[in-house]
C-alpha cells in the first residue's frame, strides 16, 4: 500500500483519493459472499462456453486455412482475442470471486488488467479492420478486389502492435491498473483522471484511440454499407453469375461482421459509460453492487462471437451449395444446347 501511495503526488491525494487507497485492503470483496458465488458460477459458464466456441472456430478454420478469405482471417483473429480473454483472464476473476477477495496481489492485478485491456483492444481494432474491409468490398468494388491474403496478415501485425502499445503504455508511468471498486477484479485505473491533468490526458487518449475512434470507423463503414445495399443489387445484376454469387457471399460476411460488432458494443458500452463516469464524474456515487453488473456483461462478449459465426456459417454453406447447383444447372443446359 505504501508503494502505491507513493505513486500519487501529495497534491493529487489532497484533491482526490481513489477507492483502492481509502482502505487498508483494496482487494477485499465489497459484495456479499452469495453474490460472489453467483458471479463466480456465471463467469465459469461464460468461460467454458467461450473457450469451447472460440476454440472450435480456430480449429475448423485451421483445417481450411489456405482457403480463408481476408475477412475470415480477421474473424479467426477475433476468435484468438476472445480465447485469450477466456484462458488468460477469466480464471483469475473466477478464483477471486469464489475466494471472496482478489488473491493474486498487485502483480496479478496489473497482469490481469493488462491482459483484459490487450485482448479487448485487439478485438475492437480487429472489428474496425473488418468493417473497413467490408466497406471497400461492398461500396467500392473496384478497390476491394486488390485486398488479398497477405494484406490481411500485414493488418494483423498492425493490430497486435497497436493493442500491445496501448496496453503497455500504463507501465511507462503515465497510467496504471487498479482493482475495481468491488475488489475481486482489476482494470485500467480510470480514477487517475480525478487526480491530475496528466491523468485526464491519459484517460482521454485511451478513450479516443481505443474506443471512440474505432467505434466511429465501424459506425461509418456500416452506415455507408446499408446505404449502398439498395443500389448494389441493381449494379451487380449487370455482372455474370459468378460475380453475383461472390457478391452474395460478401454480403453474408458483412452480416456476420455487423452482428459481431453489435454484440461487442452492446456488451461493452455499459462498462464504458461507468468507466467514463468514474474518470470524469463522481465515482463514489456509483453503487458498488451496480458497478459489478457492467463488468460481468462485458466479460460475456467473448461468448457471442462463435455463436454468431457458426450460425451464419451454416447459411454460407447453403449459399455456396445453392450457387454450385445453379452453376451446374446452367452448365448442363449449355451442354444440352
Amino acid at each position: 500500500m505504501n508503494g502505491m501511495a507513493s505513486d500519487h503526488n501529495t497534491s493529487s491525494q489532497e484533491e482526490y483519493l481513489p477507492h483502492y487507497l481509502q482502505k487498508e485492503d483494496p482487494f477485499a470483496s465489497k459484495l456479499s459472499r452469495e453474490a460472489d458465488i453467483v458471479a463466480g458460477f456465471y463467469l465459469t459458464v461464460i468461460g467454458i462456453l467461450s473457450t469451447l466456441g472460440n476454440g472450435y472456430v480456430i480449429f475448423m478454420s485451421s483445417k481450411r486455412k489456405k482457403k480463408l478469405r481476408p475477412a475470415e482471417i480477421m474473424t479467426v483473429n477475433l476468435a484468438v482475442c476472445d480465447l485469450g480473454i477466456s484462458v488468460v483472464g477469466k480464471p483469475f476473476s473466477i478464483i477471486s470471486f469464489f475466494s471472496h477477495r482478489w488473491v493474486f496481489g498487485w502483480m496479478g492485478c496489473r497482469w490481469y488488467g493488462w491482459a483484459g485491456f490487450f485482448f479487448g483492444c485487439g478485438s475492437l481494432i480487429t472489428m474496425t479492420a473488418v468493417s473497413l474491409d467490408r466497406y471497400l468490398k461492398i461500396c467500392h468494388l473496384s478497390y476491394g478486389t486488390w485486398l488479398k491474403r497477405h494484406h490481411a496478415f500485414i493488418c494483423l501485425a498492425l493490430i497486435w502492435a497497436y493493442a500491445t502499445f496501448w496496453a503497455t503504455v500504463p507501465f511507462a508511468g503515465v497510467g496504471s491498473y487498479a482493482p475495481e471498486p468491488f475488489g475481486t477484479s482489476c482494470t485500467l485505473d480510470w480514477w487517475l483522471a480525478q487526480a491530475s491533468v496528466a491523468g485526464q490526458a491519459f484517460i482521454l487518449s485511451i478513450l479516443f484511440f481505443c474506443l471512440l475512434f474505432p467505434t466511429a470507423v465501424i459506425v461509418f463503414s456500416y452506415v455507408k454499407i446499408i446505404l449502398k445495399v439498395k443500389s448494389s443489387t441493381k449494379e451487380v445484376a449487370h455482372y455474370d453469375t459468378r460475380i453475383q454469387n461472390s457478391h452474395i457471399l460478401e454480403m453474408k460476411l458483412t452480416k456476420v461482421a455487423m452482428l459481431i460488432c453489435a454484440g461487442f458494443l452492446i456488451a461493452w458500452i455499459p462498462y464504458a459509460v461507468v468507466s467514463v463516469w468514474s474518470a470524469f464524474g463522481q465515482p463514489d456515487s456509483v453503487p458498488i453492487q451496480f458497478s459489478v453488473v457492467p463488468t460481468l456483461l462485458a466479460k460475456s462478449a467473448a461468448m457471442y462471437n462463435p455463436i454468431i459465426y457458426q450460425v451464419i456459417d451454416c447459411k454460407f454453406a447453403c449459399c455456396r451449395s445453392g450457387g454450385l447447383k445453379t452453376l451446374q444447372k446452367k452448365s448442363s443446359l449449355k451442354k444440352s444446347r
